[in-house]
């Protein structure tokens, strides 16, 4: 096997931790000797062992000296500074490994490289860069929210027809897609820190917002509603079901306050914002979101929170689900809702795309903001 190949058993043993670990990034860690992969690891949750410090137990465990002269793999530059837990710089060191494979670097600028050097000062020979790409788009959320001043990733995500319908004139829309799609749905409510629709979906659908895979642990995002006058259902599933996850309720000025003192006894959350244009401001619910530690937020709202997340300027990067079906009329539900651009120049541009079939489904996924 090859540096490459050992680099991509380390991200797929990271994207075991994809969920778990929030606010720190998925990380994993491979230890081969001679040729023989020794150890394996990955961060499981924040404040448990990093993949590094799992992954040299793991193959300490069978021989103390399994460790020494081997190489590392990790996705993710180690950590040179005191946090929950020592530097995993000084855990490789006192291991006795000699050579260090990094697949991106830190992206905090105030420590990015700064384990690298370390390790290079300290006489262990560090290759990094390898499988970047990979290994950057596994933590983009993180990334981004390191760089861009504590505000989350955005992923909006649509299903439709073919001839671009979320639902039917009666709003209709289950099941549009298939359950292929729909469970990769529910790994990515799984994988962000919070899940985000508007009171239209909210009345429509009763939704759970849940993350719920057949025989696979997950974990439940936020719920995040955006509900100016607080018109919420006191019965609503996203408020009285059984979840380790919270809810929380994105109102205007206007919210009736006894209405809202009710829910918050029940332990609902409700955070009331200003009106731009008559509308939530996105923006600075962004910005509220980020001083939460909410690194990643997943759009499902239906096609006027669609419309407004765009035209906001929040959206990071797209999932589009288009099922083989049209509906072969003008009066379904739209993807989005509301004035769009005169001209196609002006239209909203896909970047690094990619196409994924789900059986008979199309995913397309591309970037609006790098």
């Amino acid at each position: 096997m090859t540096d490459h190949d050992y680099m991509r058993e380390a991200l797929s043993l990271a994207l075991k931790g994809k969920g778990f670990t929030s606010p720190n990034p998925c990380v994993g860690a491979l230890i081969v000797k001679n040729g023989v992969i020794v150890g394996k690891g990955w961060h499981r949750a924040a404040g448990m062992a990093h993949a590094e410090v799992a992954a040299i137990e793991d193959a300490q465990k069978t021989n103390p000296d399994n460790t020494r002269g081997a190489t590392i793999y990790v996705t993710l530059e180690p950590c040179n500074h005191f946090g929950k837990t020592p530097p995993c710089t000084h855990k490789i060191i006192d291991a006795g490994i000699s050579r260090v494979v990094v697949g991106c670097k830190d992206p905090n600028p105030y420590v990015g490289g700064g384990g690298i050097l370390y390790l290079k000062e300290k006489g262990l020979e560090v290759v990094h860069g390898l499988l970047e790409k990979e290994a950057q788009t596994l933590i983009e959320d993180f990334i981004w929210y390191t760089r861009k001043d504590k505000t989350p990733f955005v992923i909006l995500k649509s299903a439709a027809t073919l001839d671009g319908y979320i639902a039917t004139s009666t709003g209709d829309s289950q099941w549009i897609t298939n359950e292929k799609s729909r469970n990769r749905v529910h790994q990515l409510r799984h994988e962000v820190d919070a899940i985000l629709i508007g009171s239209g979906t909210l009345h429509a659908d009763n939704p759970s917002l849940t993350s719920r895979i057949v025989n696979t642990i997950t974990k439940d995002p936020l719920r995040v509603i955006l509900d100016s006058k607080l018109s919420i259902d006191e019965a609503a599933q996203v408020i009285n079901q059984q979840s380790d996850a919270g809810t929380l309720l994105v109102v205007g000025p206007d919210a009736p306050s006894k209405k809202r003192k009710r829910l918050e006894k029940k332990g609902v959350g409700v955070l009331e914002l200003p009106l731009k244009n008559g509308r939530l401001d996105l923006g600075q619910l962004m910005i509220k979101l980020g001083q939460m530690s909410i690194q990643s937020v997943l759009i499902e709202g239906g096609g006027k929170v669609a419309a407004a997340v765009l035209k906001e300027g929040i959206v990071n990067k797209v999932l589009f689900f288009l099922a083989p079906k049209f509906l072969g009329g003008s009066d379904g539900i739209p993807v989005f809702d509301g004035k769009g651009p005169e001209k196609i120049c002006d239209a909203f541009q896909l970047k690094q795309m990619e196409i994924a079939m789900f059986d008979n489904d199309l995913l397309i996924t591309g970037y609006l903001k790098d």
